[in-house]
């Protein structure tokens, strides 16, 4: 018969005050100090209407079928990211074809991934494939150079009844990109020295859709020195005095 609440608290605390008995000083539990008091979040601006709908359009789920380009026996392995991106490219063919395009030397470059992404002088990158959305199945991590410049890329397809669907989508400049479970961790540099911008995408089954989830700014190096306060010489102590300088 199983113990009821109270017995099983009264078991437990007689085993560690025994505990504690038995090892004395060496080891026994100490006072980790005083406990900050517990303070509630203050509400602003009670008498505000709630808003019922955004003032921007963000574009918070990303999520459009690739036309086109076809997955053979629904395997994202089989599809060429090369050509996954050319088909982007061609979606808006005035922002990488024309010298005034402002990323023409992609769309030129592009000529130069006969030997496939991440090869050569071929702007998309080495794919990567890992599970995001927890069905068993691989998704295509793919990422390719907006050029000139340094911006980067990100997107995140996944295969839907024979279909390649893009999830998540993304420009930046980019200092690091990392996969962990089912999220897309993007490290960008800030214009504050120190600091870098940390944007996280998760997988969410009801959009069916990478949601970005974490949009924070992180200290990457060491914090600022203090600046020393002045020390007062003699002589400033003196003429900031009373006397000093009254007729």
């Amino acid at each position: 018969m199983p113990r009821s609440r109270p017995l099983r608290l009264a078991a437990l605390v007689a085993v560690l005050a025994a505990a504690v008995a038995g090892c004395g000083d060496a080891g026994g539990l100490r006072s980790a100090g005083p406990t900050e008091t517990a303070v509630g979040p203050d509400k602003l601006w009670p008498q505000l209407t709630p808003a019922s709908s955004p003032a921007y359009v963000i574009g918070e789920v990303n999520r459009e079928v690739v036309k086109g380009v076809a997955v053979s026996g629904g395997d994202i392995h089989a599809v060429d990211p090369v050509a996954v991106v050319r088909r982007e490219i061609a979606e808006s063919p005035g922002d990488y074809t024309g010298d005034r395009a402002p990323y023409r030397d992609t769309g030129r470059l592009m000529t130069q991934c006969g030997a496939g992404a991440g090869h050569g002088r071929c702007p998309v990158l080495r794919p990567y494939y890992r599970d995001l959305t927890g069905d068993g199945r691989a998704e295509l991590t793919l990422g390719f150079r907006l050029l000139p410049g340094r911006t980067t890329a990100v997107r995140v397809y996944t295969v839907e009844k024979q279909r390649l669907v893009r999830v998540m989508s993304w420009d930046d400049a980019v200092s690091g990109v990392e996969l962990a479970r089912r999220s897309v961790i993007i490290r960008s540099p800030s214009e504050v020295a120190g600091y870098e911008y940390r944007l996280q995408w998760t997988w969410e089954p009801d959009q069916k859709a990478m949601l970005l989830t974490h949009d924070e700014m992180l200290r990457t190096g060491p914090h600022p020195p203090k600046t020393p306060k002045p020390s007062r010489s003699p002589s400033a102590s003196s003429s900031a005095s009373p006397s000093a300088g009254t007729p």
